[in-house]
């Protein structure tokens, strides 16, 4: 029995005034001294009616619950924050911390033995992870699955990577409006997150990477009957985990956080990820360092053929055989001796794991590319990174050179670039400024800058785009993202300025301004930091104390383990 259980138990049982409410109150809830006596499990539900990714969560978690029966254990749920993706303003980012602290407080402070951690949509998976990694008890994440695959006029639609390219076909006007409304009524159809290998799709996939998921969690679709029935697999094996002691710090080791990178580059995972897992390290007191994801970058193939990289959504990923088929092509590239929450060892988890289609998960030998879908790039625009979804970008752009077309803010961006006489040519590259951590604030996904008018028009339908934000996991194209240090704290970026020459060569991860050391500095002296969005409350905690896109965006003082 685990000291978290001893603990806990320890709270019910006092004979003190303390035990005796706390025994009472059970009481009052409909509990007996049956329950009493069992290991007592928390269930971190996110479930909200402003989430639509997270609609089915009450259904999933009765389902743990039934498992936690089961299992000898005492299910019981309680809320927290809910981060839904499309009705947050400005950006779930900036509340992905809010979240983080949330998970972690709920979880320490209640009397729990472990936990099962409901998610979704996409900062709700690391923002849970990062809390649960600080709390530190027995915990397993139970993902929420992707949407079935919508169509509409007979193609396949996958939200929310044909949202961006149907809202291009509209302004470009080869689609009218009546066309864009069929498409906003069929775009989806079930319950669960984007059905494309975007942010929740991909950090559903690294947490069985991770070992804090059971193999398969990921891709089965969210209204499947088999989700219930993992659901309930999860439970009863939360209770197997506070036999174990199986805590986040046991499991979530320097090594499984590689074999998450080696999978994240292998799916063409979303560039989120690449700011979600260096916070999720640094809860645990573990650095990982862009250049290490560049590394592996460099030997770890393209396997998977999802969009927005590929052909398919995760419906065929999982008909395919699911993430244990992706890792199972890649364990020889893979730590399969990290331990997992199923009290096994990774290699033993995925042992008889099999690729059921190859048109959907490529051999190892034969990839889809040689190298892995995300790029970091370093040089006098981004000394300390920058990355680049190389896998959905157009090929002849990963080596360019070309004019900046600066934007110096959002409001900015969206009051010129449909203007008539924007002064940008096809070859240009377009910057946007102070979107970053502290400038937006938040980070917010704006980095998929819209493509200029004038250029739509004239069928242009992509360039080279750099900024400091970030961008959904379901885009595409040439756009360099995550520019670090970041304008609004005197980057090299915020000294970019309409005319001036930008290098880009993905091949040799390099990312120039082709100014002197000389000029730089003098721009740099003239610089001005602009004043900050938030004076009070949560924003002003955010901005004061967020750290940079390359070490997560994680509050400073809640990096590493303890109180």
């Amino acid at each position: 029995m685990s000291d978290s259980f001893a603990r806990s138990t320890r709270g019910v049982r006092d004979a003190r005034d303390w035990g005796l409410t706390r025994r009472a109150w059970s009481k009052a809830s409909g509990f007996d001294d049956i329950d009493l006596t069992k290991p007592i499990v928390g269930i971190a539900q996110t479930w909200s009616e402003l989430n639509h990714c997270h609609i089915h969560f009450r259904q999933l978690a009765e389902a743990v619950k039934r498992g936690v029966w089961q299992a000898g254990g005492w299910p019981l749920e309680f809320p927290t924050i809910s981060l839904g993706e499309f009705h947050i303003s400005p950006t779930t980012m900036l509340y992905r911390n809010l979240m983080a602290l949330d998970t972690e407080e709920m979880i320490r402070a209640q009397p729990l033995d472990g936990v099962v951690l409901l998610a979704g949509c996409d900062k709700n998976l690391p923002a849970q992870l990062m809390g649960a990694s600080s709390a530190d008890k027995p915990a397993i994440m139970m993902t929420g699955g992707p949407m079935l695959t919508s169509s509409w006029n007979g193609q396949p639609l996958g939200a929310c990577t044909d949202c961006r390219r149907l809202t291009e076909d509209l302004r470009a006007g080869r689609i009218s409006l009546e066309q864009y409304q069929e498409v906003e009524n069929a775009l989806g159809r079930s319950a669960g997150h984007c059905m494309v290998m975007g942010t929740a799709s991909t950090m559903a996939s690294l947490v069985e990477a991770l070992g804090l998921a059971l193999p398969g969690t990921a891709a089965i679709p969210g209204p499947d009957s088999r989700r219930l029935r993992l659901c309930e697999a999860v439970g009863r094996q939360i209770v197997e985990a506070i036999k174990q002691d199986l805590r986040p710090s046991r499991i979530m080791t320097e090594k499984s956080f590689e074999n998450a990178i080696r999978l994240m580059l292998a799916l063409g995972g979303s560039t989120n990820a690449v700011v979600h897992l260096p916070a999720m390290a640094g809860r645990l007191g573990l650095s990982l360092p862009l250049a290490k994801i560049d590394e592996f970058s460099r030997t770890t193939p393209l396997l998977a053929n999802i969009r927005p990289s590929g052909k398919f959504h995760m419906e065929e990923l999982f008909e395919a055989g699911g993430i244990p088929a992706v890792l199972k092509e890649l364990s020889p590239l893979l730590h399969l001796d990290c331990l997992t929450v199923t009290g096994k060892t990774l290699g033993e988890n995925i042992e008889h794991a099999k690729v059921l289609r190859r048109d959907v998960i490529r051999p190892l030998a034969d990839p889809l590319a040689p190298e892995g879908g995300t790029a970091v790039l370093f040089g006098n625009l981004c000394p300390r990174g920058a990355v680049i979804k190389q896998s959905a970008a157009t090929p002849s752009l990963l080596k360019h050179r070309g004019r900046a077309v600066v934007f110096t803010s959002q409001e900015d961006l969206e009051a010129r670039i449909d203007q008539p006489d924007l002064d940008v040519r096809p070859d240009d590259v377009l910057i946007l400024q102070n979107i970053g951590p502290v400038g937006a604030p938040g980070m917010p996904e704006w980095g998929s800058i819209a493509m200029p008018r004038k250029l739509l028009d004239a069928g242009v339908r992509d360039m080279v785009r750099i900024s400091d934000a970030r961008m959904s996991g379901t885009a595409g194209g040439t756009v360099v993202l995550h520019v670090c240090p970041e304008a609004a704290v005197g980057g090299p970026l915020a000294l970019v300025r309409d005319g001036d020459i930008i290098e880009l060569d993905v091949p040799n991860r390099t990312l120039n301004v082709l100014l002197s050391d000389e000029e730089l500095s003098q721009r740099r002296a003239a610089w001005q930091a602009p004043p900050p969005k938030y004076r009070r409350g949560y924003g002003r905690l955010y901005v004061e104390h967020v750290l940079q896109a390359d070490e997560g965006c994680d509050f400073d003082f809640c990096r590493g383990q303890g109180t």
